[in-house]
Parts: structure tokens; sequence; C-alpha cells
């Protein structure tokens, strides 16, 4: 398609509400830069949106990241030139054209081509966040991940286990274990029932020191279960569905467990933290810690069957949407 069009919702629902619409890109106002997209990243918090567990104002744009070249400079923007490649993270990014503020663009180094940038940066930055700054991550400790093949764990566990850690990993399947030892778990479980049984199995009756739990409704209490004293429980998705309540008592009984529901912008309020953030995923990047594992490319114009897929529990590394 050469018109330039952008995927839309009016309601929620299944992926068939994601519509294709042709659109006139909005040019740049001050601080702002358009970009003609080279893809755009896949996200399961897309999902949320669409069915309605995140709400949303329509007609409404899914997508929160996206990487291209710089097509249009709006007044005062210097730092940025037609044709810089660029990754970004906004609203609405399932588009061929993308409008949005300067400061949140990311000029890429030349090593990190755009689609690779569009398949990490929000899951690179979550996975960043997650081992530096929610708890910042210490050599030696034990880790328990869950959907360690997924878009953010598939990052997760390598970029942990550089950093020194034993990473714990739980999954589904056997050919996603093999996949997960490949990226650096020095464990894995295969399936989700037992799974605290078979983790202080492993840590000597011990449990570990930080659960990274993705998956949500059906892991959180095997994940709580599986921490050491004061351990800390990270959720941070809700693949099952979300997570039930968890009354202040349940932690205690764990032994002074601490729970924290992250959200990344939290963590990049300001053009700094982002560069900040940005900058380490982007080392990790380039030394080969972390790789841009794109698992499935799907046509923008097919965004309903990319969302068909991530929720099917088929799909490993990143997805991406090419226009």
């Amino acid at each position: 398609m050469t018109q330039p069009y952008r995927i839309q919702m009016h309601e929620t629902g299944g992926p068939d509400v994601l519509k294709v619409e042709d659109f006139i890109p909005r040019k740049p106002g001050p601080g702002e830069v358009t970009v003609r997209q080279s893809a755009a990243g896949l996200n399961f918090i897309d999902t949320y949106h669409r069915t309605g567990l995140y709400p949303v104002k329509f007609p409404f744009t899914p997508g929160q990241e996206g990487a291209g070249a710089v097509q249009e400079v709006g007044e005062g923007v210097t730092h940025l030139k037609p044709g810089d490649k660029v990754a970004y993270l906004g609203s609405g990014t399932y588009t061929t054209h993308f409008t949005g503020p300067a400061d949140r663009m990311i000029l890429l180094p030349d090593e990190i081509l755009p689609q690779d940038a569009a398949a990490v940066l929000l899951k690179g930055l979550t996975a960043w966040a997650l081992l530096f700054e929610v708890r910042p991550l210490q050599a030696g400790e034990t880790i328990l991940v869950w959907a360690p093949v997924g878009g953010v764990g598939s990052l997760l566990v390598p970029w942990a286990a550089s950093l020194g850690a034993r990473v714990i990993a739980v999954t589904s399947t056997e050919a996603k274990a093999e996949k997960a030892k490949a990226l650096g778990a020095s464990d894995v479980i295969v399936g989700y029932e037992g799974v605290a049984a078979k983790v202080k199995e492993l840590t000597g009756g011990r449990g570990v020191d930080v659960a990274y739990d993705s998956v949500g409704k059906i892991s959180a209490q095997e994940s709580l279960s599986s921490l050491r004293p004061r351990g800390w429980f990270v959720t941070y998705g809700n693949a099952s569905g979300p997570v039930d309540p968890i009354p202040p008592g349940r932690l205690a009984q764990g032994g002074s467990l601490v729970m924290v529901r992250p959200i990344l912008f939290s963590y990049i309020p300001d053009a700094d933290s982002l560069a900040r953030g940005a900058g380490l995923l982007f080392s990790a990047l380039k030394s080969g810690t972390i790789k841009a594992d794109i698992g499935q490319r799907f046509p923008l114009s097919e965004a309903a069957k990319a969302h068909e897929a991530i929720e099917s529990g088929t799909t490993t590394g990143a997805t991406v949407l090419v226009p």
C-alpha cells in the first residue's frame, strides 16, 4: 500500500476490531518531527487496549513503539534532521507515518537497524527498568523469570545472566525450554503446576530473591511462594489475565515480601531518563549481551493476524508490524 494508512479501533473486542484506514499524516508542529515508519513493535499492552482491559478513547490507533526515518522536522528541532534514523515511544504507532515530540525520539547508532530498534525498544527499556531501576539486581542473586522466550523475557534472561544472576525460568513447552537455556537460564521449569515446590528444590529450600512475572493471574501465587523471606514479587504483565487481589497479610505470611507493579513510563518521565535507559539498552545490543530476536514479522495491514498470534501463546521473541 502506497497511500498512508493506520490501524484504528472504534470499539473494543477481538482482533477483528483492528481496521485499516487511509489518512493524511499530520505535519509536525513546534518541537515535533514526522517519521516514515520502518516498523512498529507489537506488545501485549496493545491487546489490553484492544480488549478494554486498559480503557482508551475512540477512535484509537494502537501501538507504543516504532522506528524509521525522519521525514520532516518542526520549528525549534535542532538535534534531528530529515533522513536521521530514529526509534521512539509514543501512542498510536500502528501507522505508516508518525508525528510526535522530538524529545521522545532516540537517534539510532549506525549499528542498529530500525526494525531491530522497533522490536526491542519498549521491551528492552522494560527489561532495563526491571533490572536497574525497579529493584537493582545484584551479582550472585537468584531470580525467577516467567515467559523467558517472550518479548521481554528473551531480553531479561540474558541481560540478568550477564549481570551475574542465576536465572530460573518457567515456560510451557520443551522447545521453549531449550531456547530459554540458550538465552542463559541455568534451570528451566516446564509447565505451570507446582512451580514453587520445584523452585524451592532447586534453591535448597531458600527460594529466589526476585520473581519477574508477566503471566499474571495463573502464576502470581506460585511466584509469591517461590520467594525467600523479604524477596520481591515484580508483577509486570497480565498474559493470563489480571492478578487477583493480594491482601497485605499474604506478603507477611511469606516473610515480609515486597510486591510491586511497575509501569515503564514512571521510570522514563523525561528526555534524560529515556536517554539513560536507551543508552544502556543500545550498549547491550551492540555488545551482543542481548539480541533483537524478531520471531515474527507481519504486514502492518495484517495487525489483526499478529494479535491472534501473540494471544495464542505460539510466538517467540519479538513481533514487528512492517508497513
